[in-house]
C-alpha cells in the first residue's frame, strides 16, 4: 500500500480526524487531531492488514523561537508537537503520527496543553508519557497518573521548553 493510498484510507475513515501530512518528508508523517488520536491509533493496532503493535517512542517537540527577530522569520506559529513513532512487525513498516497542540491550554501561560493518552493503547506509551510531561510539558489526560520520571519531583518547569530558564540554584546546590 502506497502512503498516498494509506493517507486516504485513513481520511476516509476518519475525515476531518486527519489534518495533514507530508509523505515527502525524509520520515513521512500524518496530522491527526487531538480529539481523534485514541481512536485512530487503536484502528492502527486493531486493523488486521495494518497492525501496528509497537509504540518505539512519543516525543515533545516545542516549536518556539524566543529571539522576536528570528520569530518573524520562523515561518510558522509557536507550537507544540507530540510525535508518535509506531511499528508493524508482521508487515515490517513504520509509521509516525503527529498532534499539533497550541504551546499553552486556551493561550493561558504556564497552563500545559493536553492530548489524550495512549497508554490502554500500547502500554509502552506510560513511560514514554510521562517522559513528554516531564521535559517538555505537554499533559496526557485519561491517566491513572502522571508524575515525573526523569526531573525530581518537585522540579520548577519543563527544561525542553525553548522558553525554559535553569535555576541558578536548586535545594541549596549551585549550578554552574
Amino acid at each position: 500500500m502506497s502512503g498516498s493510498d494509506f493517507l486516504n484510507r485513513l481520511k476516509q475513515q476518519f475525515r476531518d480526524g486527519i489534518t495533514g501530512a507530508h509523505l515527502e518528508a525524509i520520515d513521512p508523517w500524518i496530522e491527526v487531531a487531538p480529539e481523534l488520536l485514541v481512536e485512530v491509533c487503536t484502528y492502527l493496532r486493531d486493523e488486521r492488514d495494518l497492525r501496528f503493535d509497537m509504540l518505539n517512542c512519543i516525543s515533545g517537540v516545542d516549536y518556539f523561537e524566543p529571539d522576536p527577530k528570528k520569530a518573524e522569520k520562523a515561518g510558522w506559529t509557536p507550537h507544540m508537537e507530540v510525535v508518535y513513532h509506531l511499528w508493524s512487525f508482521p508487515f515490517k513498516r513504520s509509521l509516525v503520527l503527529k498532534v499539533m497542540l497550541p504551546r499553552w491550554k486556551d493561550d493561558v501561560v504556564g497552563q500545559l496543553p493536553e492530548v489524550p493518552s495512549v497508554s490502554h493503547v500500547w502500554r509502552t506509551a506510560d513511560w514514554h508519557e510521562r517522559e513528554v510531561y516531564d521535559l517538555s510539558g505537554v499533559r496526557f489526560t485519561g491517566r491513572k497518573s502522571l508524575r515525573r520520571i526523569l526531573c525530581p519531583e518537585d522540579w520548577v518547569g519543563h527544561p525542553l521548553r525553548k522558553d525554559y530558564e535553569m535555576p541558578l540554584e536548586y535545594h541549596g546546590i549551585r549550578g554552574r
